[in-house]
């Protein structure tokens, strides 16, 4: 018995709950799809705004108010505090897609994966604007078209399932 049980909790110490797993997966997901969407956001920054930086520096909007929106140049004031609003927003959604789907067993199809993660992404873009109050939006829509925006929550779906495939891949071996 005193043998099964420290064989339990070694066992119980590798995996972790779901919860270390869920934080885990999110936080190496939510690093992929910020880089994934706010390489989205500086493309499409450049050809929309003609600046790479705009989008990211309206997301400092948080703590900076209206002049974060009419920053174009980077900064550490407006472009490094956006990405990491950015980023924080990122694996928030990330740790809270985790929990909820991404570390099912067995794992997912890449389709599916993409699919699901397609859902997290549209349902992170409803909240961020019809749910939350105009202070704590993202910001980039001043400096970006609808269609662009659809681009940048898809890079972001795409860098949430590619980052929860990874994390899982890692915690397999």
């Amino acid at each position: 018995m005193q043998q099964r049980a420290s064989k339990s909790r070694s066992t119980d110490t590798s995996t972790g709950t779901p919860t270390t797993s869920a934080l885990r997966t999110g936080l190496i997901a939510g690093a992929f799809a910020s880089v994934a969407s706010s390489i989205a956001l500086a493309i499409f920054g450049r050809y929309e705004a003609g600046s790479s930086a705009a989008p990211t520096n309206a997301i400092s909007h948080w703590v900076w108010d209206r002049e974060a929106l009419f920053k174009k140049s980077p900064s550490l004031r407006h472009t490094v505090l956006g990405y990491a609003i950015h980023h924080g927003s990122a694996t928030f959604w990330a740790v809270l897609y985790a929990w909820l789907h991404a570390n099912r067993r067995p794992v997912q199809s890449v389709p599916a994966a993409l699919g699901s993660a397609g859902v997290a992404a549209a349902t992170a873009c409803a909240v961020d604007y019809l749910a939350t109050p105009r202070r704590l939006t993202p910001g980039f829509e001043h400096h970006l078209s609808k269609s662009a925006m659809a681009a940048v929550y898809a890079s972001f779906a795409v860098g949430l399932a590619l980052g929860c495939a990874v994390a899982n891949r890692e915690r397999q071996r």
